[in-house]
C-alpha cells in the first residue's frame, strides 16, 4: 500500500506562499479538508487538499471571491465559467476605470467637477435627447430642404464607453454649446431664412462637386492671403476675389463678391463650424472638419 502524504500548515505555507494564518481560515472555510492530525493534534493535509489550495490561491490572486472559488472546488462551475465571466466583469470595471481617469483629467483642466460629472455619467439616450431638443428648437415648425434637415437630425453622439480625455471635453463643450440660448437662437435665424430662401425657390439641397470645390478653392485663396499678410480691403485682395469670381460664376449665376459674403454673413456662424468638429472629435471620426474662421471673416470683409 503507498503511504499517503501529509503536509503540515506550515508546509502548505512554504510551499503555496501563503500565511499560516490564511492556510488556517481556509481550512476553516472548509476550502481544504483536513487528512489527519499529528500525534500532538495539529492538523494535516494531502496532495490533493495541496492542490486545492493551490487553485484557490490562484482564482483569488485573480480577484475571484471566496464563494465562487469554494463552487470550482464542488465542481457547480467550471474554471473556464469563472475566468469568462470574470473576465468581463473586470473589462466593465476598466472601462469605469477609464471614464473616471478621463473625468478627473478634464476636471483638473478646467475645475468643474459637478458638472464634468454630471455630462460623463448620462446614458446614450440621455446624450441624444439634449441634441434632440436643441434641433426641435431650432428647427420646430419650419418648412426646410427634407434632405438637409433629415441629415442633421440624423446626427448621433457616439461617446464610447472609455472616452479619452479629449472625447469627454468634446461632448462637454458640445453639450453646452447646444444649450446655449444664444446659440440656439443664431441656427434658429439661419433655418428661418433657410426656409424663405426654399420658399423664393432656392435649391437648398446637397452641394454638388462644383459647389463644394468653389468654396474650397475660396477658402484656399483666402487662407494663403491671411498667411501673406493681405489686407482683405486691399488692391491685391481685390484680384484675389476676382480670381474667386472666376470660378464662381461656373458654378452659380452670381458674382463671389455679393453672393459668398451674403451666405457668409447668414449662415457664417463659426459656432456651427465647431459644433462639426465637436461631433467628429466625440464620435471619433477620422475625418476631422477643419477651422475655417480665420478664412471666413477674411472673406467676407474682401467680397463686400
Amino acid at each position: 500500500m503507498v503511504p499517503v502524504t501529509h503536509y503540515s500548515i506550515g508546509e502548505l505555507a512554504r510551499m503555496t506562499g501563503l500565511s499560516t494564518r490564511t492556510i488556517r481560515f481556509y481550512s476553516d472555510s472548509g476550502v481544504i479538508p483536513v487528512a489527519g492530525r499529528t500525534a500532538g493534534g495539529f492538523r494535516t493535509y494531502d496532495v490533493d487538499g495541496l492542490a486545492r489550495l493551490k487553485l484557490v490561491r490562484t482564482l483569488r490572486a485573480l480577484g475571484v471571491d471566496l464563494p465562487t472559488a469554494q463552487r470550482v472546488l464542488a465542481r457547480e462551475l467550471s474554471v473556464a465559467e469563472v475566468a469568462r465571466a470574470h473576465a468581463e466583469a473586470i473589462d466593465a470595471q476598466m472601462r469605469t476605470l477609464r471614464l473616471r481617469r478621463a473625468v478627473l483629467r478634464v476636471v483638473a483642466r478646467n475645475g468643474e467637477v459637478e458638472m464634468v460629472h454630471e455630462l460623463a455619467r448620462l446614458s446614450e439616450e440621455e446624450r441624444q435627447a439634449i441634441l434632440d431638443d436643441f434641433f426641435e428648437e431650432v428647427f420646430g415648425g419650419l418648412d426646410l430642404e427634407p434632405t438637409f434637415e433629415q441629415r442633421m437630425r440624423s446626427v448621433r453622439v457616439e461617446l464610447p464607453d472609455d472616452p479619452s480625455a479629449e472625447q469627454l471635453e468634446a461632448w462637454i463643450e458640445l453639450a453646452n454649446l447646444v444649450r446655449d440660448p444664444d446659440f440656439r437662437a443664431s441656427i434658429r435665424r439661419m433655418s428661418e431664412r433657410h426656409q424663405e430662401m426654399r420658399a423664393e425657390g432656392a435649391d437648398l439641397g446637397p452641394s454638388s462637386p462644383a459647389q463644394v470645390e468653389a468654396f474650397q478653392y475660396a477658402f484656399t485663396r483666402a487662407r494663403e492671403a491671411l498667411d501673406a499678410g493681405v489686407d482683405p480691403r486691399s488692391p491685391e485682395a481685390a484680384t484675389i476675389v476676382a480670381a474667386i469670381n472666376d470660378k464662381w460664376a461656373s458654378v452659380v449665376d452670381a458674382p463671389a463678391g455679393p453672393e459668398l459674403s451674403r451666405r457668409l454673413e447668414e449662415f457664417g456662424d463659426p459656432r456651427a463650424e465647431r459644433y462639426w468638429q465637436l461631433i467628429a472629435k466625440v464620435n471619433g471620426w477620422e475625418t476631422q472638419i477643419p477651422d475655417t474662421t480665420a478664412e471666413r471673416a477674411w472673406l467676407t470683409e474682401a467680397c463686400r
